[in-house]
């Protein structure tokens, strides 16, 4: 440990020449959403899809609508009002110009600093060389490791590999046109080189990727992701959260990008391609086959797919692969003006039936069989007052599932959105990932109404109220159920001065002991927090959390933090450090800490003790940076930290992770 720490300590005093470091597109995000708001995957493939775009900035004055509508935080009318200025000015030659666009919010303008560049125009070749691709590219090359101090009972006997988590990804982006990578990762306890990894890496993503070349408007052979309309039978990530349905007003997007993540969820292996037919049609359309893991039956079938991509004993190798999914769709767009008009249909065949058990009650209408079909239409209208958003679709046994939005925007310090839902307990998708209350595009409908009022300057409001209702049982849930979701933040602006208050109530239904009729249950979460940034380049968060969930019984907790940044030319720390006392999982706490680049850390306490984590990153060449991140949980409530193979017999566990990323 003292030999990694010194280690750490020299290379941080090695500074050179270079340009300043942003602080990360991650604080400002973290300050609008809670995870609490999403799944944990999907948060995961939120972060990543946001890292891609901040890894990769569009030039603004060679920015396309479609390029703008890629921003999850900007509503479709923000997007015109920043197209409209481009057709006006031509050019913007600072971010200080988006102050000029009233409808985007001092936030809003904050963060588009790290999607966004203000570089000159340079004319576009028509069909450019592939010569002239790879000569004019740069490529990326990152190593990512961590190291756990501890020692868990699967590593002992249990886990196939050691406890180190590593990963290698390298990328080449040439201009708009050609972006090509391929990612290794593995997770901590699977085997590297061994077992069934006889090539290394446990899971590996791999794509090309083609823009702007003619009647080619994008193309991606290798791993890919695919989201259209609003995720009825293809589903994107920004779609699901509340708060994000509340920021960018409903907005749907049709959307193919490489799959670039660690995660083994809803990608597609093989080539798509947009077509730009004419100027205002466009055709997507995908082929696809992969492996996945599966949990089988006595008969040979599937009972669950497997999503989580952990292969670290031998019942989990044994799983590893063992389906496979054939999967072939298209999407016809037409855009005129202000309207949108879409067609999708996506078929799936399995090389072995999944066949969940169905006698439990709330898994009576689960996907089955080894055919599935989803079709569905989507529109779109936009008006400088009124949006319009709506999709509807059918399955292979003709359930229907439907969303629809209506948002108003009367001036550039209010806008509404009203979101109406109905998807049948028989509908189901493999791929369906609309907006929903219980993370699933089946068996709800409700209603959503939401506000963003600016009523000074210096104080932006934020609201939303959703209720919606369940027909069929659910997981813990035997009978027809309600649920209802309410959201209030206030956020205060004034000079170097970030104030927030945030108070969410969410209420839902869930069995009795005796499973003989439904009873509440209640959380409640507070968040109060104040952030100062000085020109000197060092910021400060002074945050306090609080929850209370009341389930059969009532558990509670709170967790105080300070958030502590400081950067220089060449060197960016962070610090985190926090006391938190929860009563139970149930009233955990949620808190955002930086972690190195690629990796996702938004992770929940609860019990009695205290969290530590410093993030620090170095310019050790002008193109070679050094990050590393340790992090140091201690409870004073328990001798042990986990259960099963992950069981830790200490009251304390430190990881370390460190990160070299190389541009050339």
């Amino acid at each position: 440990m003292k030999l990694w720490l010194t280690i750490l300590a020299m290379l941080l005093t090695l500074t050179a020449a270079a340009q300043t470091e942003p602080s990360g597109w991650e604080s400002l995000w973290q300050q609008r959403y809670s995870p609490e708001d999403m799944e944990e995957g999907e948060w995961e493939e939120c972060y990543e899809r946001m890292q891609q775009m901040a890894d990769n900035p569009i030039n603004i004055n060679q920015v396309t609508r479609e390029e703008l509508e890629q921003i999850p935080f900007l509503s479709e009318q923000q997007v015109m009002d920043i197209m409209e200025y481009l057709y006006h000015y031509r050019t913007m030659r600072s971010l200080n110009e988006i102050a000029m666009i009233p409808s985007i919010d001092y936030w809003q303008r904050q963060l588009l600093r790290y999607f966004l560049t203000f570089d000159e125009v340079e004319r576009r070749p028509y069909r450019p060389r592939l010569d002239s691709l790879l000569s004019r590219g740069h490529h990326t090359l990152t190593a990512t490791a961590r190291w756990p101090m501890y020692e868990r009972k699967g590593d002992q006997n249990g886990y196939l590999g050691y406890s180190l988590r590593h990963s290698v990804r390298y990328e080449f982006k040439s201009g708009p046109y050609l972006r090509a990578g391929v990612i290794g990762a593995q997770d901590s306890g699977e085997p590297f080189l061994a077992n069934r990894n006889k090539m290394g890496y446990d899971a590996y993503s791999y794509y090309i990727q083609l823009r702007q070349l003619g009647v080619l408007e994008n193309g991606v052979v290798g791993k890919y992701k695919l989201s259209a309309g609003m995720g009825l039978v293809l589903g994107g990530s920004f779609m699901l959260g509340k708060q994000v349905t509340l920021q960018n007003l409903g907005r749907q997007t049709t959307t193919l990008r490489p799959h670039t993540s660690r995660s083994e969820t809803d990608y597609f292996q093989g080539a798509a391609a947009t077509l730009r037919l004419s100027k205002p049609v466009s055709l997507t359309a995908f082929v696809s086959y992969r492996p996945m893991d599966a949990t089988l039956n006595n008969d040979g079938t599937a009972a669950t797919l497997i999503t989580s991509g952990y292969h670290r004993t031998q019942t989990e190798m044994d799983k590893k692969y063992n389906t496979h999914l054939t999967a072939t769709g298209a999407m016809l767009n037409l855009h005129y003006g202000g309207l949108r008009l879409g067609a999708n249909a996506v078929y799936t065949h399995l090389d072995r039936s999944l066949e969940p058990d169905r006698s439990v009650l709330y898994r009576r209408h689960y996907a089955h069989g080894q055919d599935f079909m989803n079709a569905s239409v989507n529109y779109t209208y936009n008006h400088y007052l009124l949006s319009v958003n709506g999709e509807t679709a059918i399955n292979q046994d003709r359930a229907v599932a439907t969303v629809n939005a209506l948002s108003f925007t009367p001036g550039s310090s209010f806008s509404a959105v009203a979101l109406y839902r109905f998807y049948s307990y028989r509908y189901t998708g493999l791929y369906s990932h609309a907006f929903s209350d219980r993370g699933h595009t089946q068996n709800e409908s409700g209603v959503y109404v939401g506000i963003n009022w600016t009523p000074l300057s210096t104080l932006t409001l934020q609201a939303y109220a959703d209720y919606n209702h369940s027909p069929w049982a659910r997981y813990q849930i035997s009978q027809s159920s309600d649920a209802a979701d309410l959201m209030l933040q206030a956020d205060w602006y004034k000079a170097n001065w970030n104030v927030q208050g945030r108070y969410r109530l969410h209420l839902r239904e869930k069995d009795n002991e005796d499973k003989t009729a439904l009873m509440a249950d209640r959380e409640q979460r507070l968040r109060l927090f104040a952030a100062y940034t000085s020109p000197a380049g060092w910021s400060t968060k002074t945050q306090v959390d609080a929850t209370r969930s009341a389930y059969r019984e009532t558990n509670s907790g709170w967790m105080v933090s300070e958030h502590l940044s400081w950067q220089r030319p060449a060197l960016t720390l962070n610090l985190v450090a926090g006391y938190f006392d929860t009563d139970a999982y149930a009233s955990r706490i949620y808190i955002y800490e930086r972690q190195v680049q690629h990796d996702f850390s938004f992770p929940s306490y609860f019990g009695q003790g205290i969290r530590l984590a410093l993030f620090a990153r170095t310019d050790i060449l002008q193109n070679l940076s050094l990050s590393a991140r340790l992090g140091y949980t201690n409870y004073f409530d328990r001798a042990t930290i986990g259960t099963g193979l992950q069981q830790i017999d200490a009251s304390h566990q430190t990881d370390l992770d460190l990160q070299l990323r190389w541009k050339f």
